[in-house]
């Protein structure tokens, strides 16, 4: 379990804080699947207390927009690929020949 990255703060982390300084944006959502460098995780409290610098956009993205878990349609997806790999294939492929003559021999000088 990851925790807050504010000093002294050992409360769970539930939020991801990316700052975009092409863009002077931070961008605040629902917790990274994996740990960044660059990104700070935070705690319920410290999300809803942030502020962006002077002059620069926050966009706070909804933890229900971006759901962890697999969705259904994930799941019919998986379960298609995995039908298609293990039914035998029927089809029968015979190699055809290519035409013959369209190679020639040239004399060596």
């Amino acid at each position: 379990m990851r925790r807050c990255a504010k000093m002294g703060c050992g409360e769970p982390a539930v939020l991801t804080l990316t700052y975009i300084y092409s863009d002077s944006t931070v961008v605040l959502g629902p917790l990274a699947t994996f740990a960044e460098p660059h990104n700070y995780d935070l705690c319920n409290a410290h999300g809803e207390k942030l502020t962006p610098p002077r002059g620069w956009e926050l966009i706070k993205l909804a933890a229900e927009e971006y759901a962890s878990g697999p969705t259904h349609d994930d799941l019919l997806a998986i379960a298609e690929a995995v039908r298609s790999v293990a039914s035998p294939q029927t089809e029968v492929i015979h190699p055809t020949l290519g035409r013959r003559g369209h190679l020639r021999a040239l004399p060596s000088e």
